[in-house]
C-alpha cells in the first residue's frame, strides 16, 4: 500500500471509529482502527468492517479496569 492509500484507509477509519468513540467506554484508540483496517484490507466494506471492528472489542472493553 503506498503512502496516499494508507493516509486515505486512516481517514475513513478515523471517520467510522468516532461514532464508536462516542457511544463505548474509553478504549485504546488503536485496537479499534487495527481490526477496522485488517478488515478493509481483508475485503470487507467499511460497515462490515466497523462491525467486526466492535465485535473485536467487546472483550477487550470487558477486561478494561473501570
Amino acid at each position: 500500500m503506498d503512502i496516499a492509500a494508507l493516509a486515505n484507509l486512516l481517514h475513513e477509519t478515523a471517520e467510522h471509529h468516532d461514532p464508536y468513540e462516542k457511544s463505548h467506554a474509553p478504549h485504546n484508540w488503536w485496537d479499534w482502527y487495527a481490526a477496522y483496517m485488517y478488515a478493509r484490507e481483508n475485503g470487507s466494506s467499511s460497515e462490515e468492517a466497523s462491525a467486526s471492528a466492535a465485535r473485536y472489542m467487546e472483550p477487550l472493553l470487558h477486561a478494561a479496569p473501570r
